[in-house]
């Protein structure tokens, strides 16, 4: 037998050589997509953190060499998140400088190695399936809503802005609505050419071997290029705007150390755990949405990419950059691009700093609305109509939690969507499994009811309300046969619940029996559960 490491076999391991080659061919284009795609997501993300712009590039880099390196996960993809910029923008105004908040960036990661080694991670196995696929289908529509104005040249919220309301005063709604009224025509020409690449280039297999982003890319920079100086040029804010520096001196000065002068600071204590908290819970939302859309279907470690995620703040806040997760956006465009290995988001971070260091001037020619246009398709893919589709036809108790978690996600945030996705999702749970602790027959034994309730193998807390109900409802002067023979497990709750009454049944003219039920259950042990790795 195999042991699973990471939805990698021991078999794998060793003939890791002879697929490394083939892999390859897929996971550095991916990584080159992925670049593309994080570019302008750290710069925009570090401007609204109200950081340096170097911090945003910087926490892309360490997201994908360091925590790349340490992952258990094949196609997760860190780096800074839209869901931290406003603890990032609080917490530095309150601690009075960038040094200072670094020092909180370090202390959580230490703490998300913690949670790491404490098996925090396997909370993730508790997420709804219908949740999950909810919050991708939100995602691909939030891409579509939030990138639509950047591709009509209206750049005034920042690149990887998630959220319902925004840092400029409007909101989702508003933004399209005032992009429509200031539409720069060079703009959606590059954005309208660089969708038809992304639709019809890939359907030309021979030539199909240059990734169809890239081809995006030199064909909006040539564009950009032919309209300078005419009624479609681009303003320079339409442009990726990357940091340029001329010598190492300047480089290395990019560079922030934390202020451990701040170490008894209750304040920083307070925002490291929020970040550690944040981080984890959308690292974890994140990996489990990209086990759902790896098409190879392997099933990452939790609590390893706990640890790896700690060890990435660990080293990004110690050389100044931001907090990171795993990112949704980045991970889909590295799944989308075909990715197979972690090699993609290793490879994502090298190019990174190969890039800022070697050709910034060339980078900042990029205009954002062809990098608008390969979201766009990023998102289509995540919330296309089939989903919608498929989640119907499993039932209502799957279709509304997967509803309400994407109009949630939508019209708040990631965290509080979910959240409430998950309210639902536990809703219908407990609904569903209220008709599953038992099987019910009803007998007659002269003038009287005879009733038999037979246990379920596993007989857990969520089984408390449904054998509650049940029991107060039956019929006064009845015969009741409450059998556990089937039963390996049941909770304490309930074996409570059927004490009490039996002790009290008496006084309705009901007889109670019980058959095969002991004192107490120990839990099941380990190898009688469904593994999943941690």
């Amino acid at each position: 037998m195999q042991i699973k490491q990471g939805g990698v076999t021991a078999g794998d391991l060793n003939i890791k050589k002879y697929f490394l080659g083939k892999n390859l061919k897929k996971d550095l284009p991916s990584g080159l997509v992925v670049f593309l795609v994080a570019l302008p997501l750290c710069l925009g993300i570090a401007l609204a953190s109200g950081a340096p712009l170097f911090s945003g590039l910087l926490a892309g880099i360490v997201g994908g060499i360091v925590v790349g390196m340490l992952s258990g996960s094949q196609l997760s993809v860190a780096g800074p998140a839209a869901g931290l910029t406003v603890i990032v923008l609080n917490s530095i105004t309150k601690l009075g400088s960038f040094e200072a908040f670094l020092l909180c960036i370090v202390i959580a990661g230490a703490m998300q190695i913690v949670l790491g080694l404490i098996k925090a991670g396997t909370i993730a196995n508790y997420f709804p399936s219908s949740v999950i696929e909810g919050m991708l289908a939100a995602i691909g529509i939030i891409l579509i809503m939030k990138q639509f104005p950047h591709a009509v040249g209206y750049d005034k919220d920042y690149e990887g802005d998630e959220g319902f309301t925004q840092m400029d005063s409007e909101n989702t709604f508003s933004g399209i609505l005032h992009a429509l009224s200031k539409i720069n025509y060079g703009a959606v020409i590059i954005a309208f050419v660089s969708l038809a690449i992304m639709i019809y280039w890939p359907k030309f297999k021979k030539l199909a071997l240059v990734p169809a982003p890239l081809l995006v890319v030199v064909a909006g920079t040539i564009l950009a290029s032919v309209f300078a100086g005419t009624g479609f040029a681009l303003l320079d804010k339409q442009y990726v705007q990357i940091p340029v520096v001329n010598n190492s001196g300047e480089f290395f000065a990019l560079f922030k150390s934390p202020d451990f002068g701040g170490i008894g600071n209750k304040q920083v204590w307070i925002t490291a755990a929020t970040i550690a908290i944040v981080a984890s819970l959308e690292t974890l939302l994140s990996l489990e949405a990209v086990d759902k859309i790896d098409p190879i279907k392997r099933v990452s470690p939790t609590n390893r990419e706990l640890v790896a995620q700690g060890a990435g703040n660990l080293v990004s806040g110690l050389l100044g950059g931001l907090p990171m997760t795993a990112v949704i956006v980045r991970s889909s465009a590295n799944v989308g691009a075909g990715a197979r290995t972690k090699m993609s988001a290793i490879f994502h971070g090298f190019l990174l700093i190969i890039c800022v260091l070697a050709i910034p001037t060339l980078l900042n020619k990029i205009p954002l609305s062809c990098l608008a246009a390969i979201l766009l398709t990023v998102g289509y893919k995540l919330a296309r109509i089939s989903l919608f589709k498929h989640m119907w036809h499993k039932g209502l108790n799957q279709f509304i939690p997967f509803v309400v978690t994407i109009i949630a996600v939508v019209m708040t945030d990631l965290l509080i969507g979910v959240g409430i996705g998950m309210l639902v999702g536990v809703f219908y749970i407990l609904r569903t499994n209220m008709r599953n602790p038992y099987f019910y027959t009803i007998g007659r034994n002269g003038d009287k009811d005879t009733i038999k309730i037979k246990l379920a193998e596993e007989v857990s807390f969520l089984n408390k309300a449904a054998i509650q109900v049940t029991l107060t409802s039956l019929p006064k002067n009845s015969d009741v046969v409450i059998d556990g023979s089937n039963s390996r497990y049941i909770d304490p709750d309930v074996l409570e619940i059927i004490n009490n009454y039996k002790h009290n049944a008496f006084t309705k003219g009901i007889v109670v029996q019980l058959k095969d039920i002991k004192d107490r259950y120990d839990v099941p042990p380990l190898k009688d559960l469904v593994y999943k790795p941690q």
